[in-house]
């Protein structure tokens, strides 16, 4: 048992983490509060967020996480990333359906008091983020550097427009736009996978190469998506439910085209000018 780790800066965190996300759930099942969709993703994010972390916290004090045949570093900066942004959903998800239109009593109090812990939770994980990103010029895993934080993002993005997918697409605009969504998002998972799994290095390719060409790829598949999906999709479309969900995937494509476009940035700089200097 490594004693001394529990006085550094990111344990600590991680031990917020845990004491947050733990009161968050407890709140909410206190009062029974989360039987629908909504709430059932929120306390999946909590208990989610809960158990990794103790886990994380176990293994590096034990130091059993390096048996792990994995790159914990990326392992964890991924999961830091991603646990910040479903917690970011959920801060603002649960309390737009559970506290919509004001409430009173014990029952509101815990509700209330569960937002509060989750957007606490929220920013823990993100300053962990901030605490394990790859600075300039320092070695790191792959998935704590920008362009790994971003791709993390971009999957995660990718993964709530399938969420509001109608399901039905009569035009060839429509089929093309989720084509982009399916190709983008298993290849960007892979990557993210494959980097964890530290077989990325092993592919006899130049891998730094291969990524600006996927994200050069995915830009412009995306350039097309952000013009097609809303011009084929609002012809049909009426007002409600699925018109919201579109509204929803026009709003998150521009999301995620912008994030690829900045993820080019920082990879073609990272390799073309970092690297050669």
């Amino acid at each position: 048992m490594n004693f001394r780790n529990l006085i550094s800066p990111l344990i600590i965190i991680r031990f917020f983490q845990i004491f947050l996300s733990c009161t968050a759930f407890s709140l909410v099942a206190s009062v029974d509060a989360y039987h629908n969709q909504y709430g059932a993703w929120s306390m999946f994010t909590w208990i989610l967020a809960f158990i990794m972390t103790i886990l994380i916290v176990v293994l590096e004090l034990t130091g059993f996480y390096s048996a792990i045949p994995i790159s914990w570093e990326d392992f964890t900066s991924a999961f830091s990333m991603l646990a910040s942004l479903m917690l970011f959903t959920t801060s603002i998800m649960y309390p737009s359906v559970f506290l919509h239109g004001g409430c009173s009593g014990h029952n509101c109090a815990c509700r209330g008091a569960a937002t509060a812990m989750s957007i606490l939770c929220f920013f823990a994980y993100a300053i962990e983020v901030g605490l394990t990103r790859a600075k300039p010029g320092e070695i790191s895993g792959f998935l704590s550097t920008v362009p790994g934080l971003l791709k993390v993002f971009e999957t995660y993005v990718a993964c709530i427009i399938f969420s509001l997918l109608p399901g039905i697409y009569p035009y060839p605009g429509l089929q093309w736009s989720v084509a982009v969504y399916s190709i983008c998002f298993i290849i960007t998972a892979l990557i993210i996978l494959l980097t964890i799994g530290r077989l990325l290095a092993m592919l006899p390719v130049n891998i730094e190469k291969v990524l600006i060409g996927f994200n050069i790829l995915a830009v412009a598949m995306y350039l097309t998506v952000v013009v097609i999906w809303p011009l084929y999709f609002f012809k049909t479309a009426q007002r409600g439910s699925t018109w919201d969900n579109g509204v929803g995937i026009t709003v998150l494509t521009c999301i995620n085209f912008l994030v690829y476009v900045v993820d080019l940035a920082y990879s073609f700089r990272m390799v073309f000018f970092t690297v050669q200097a």
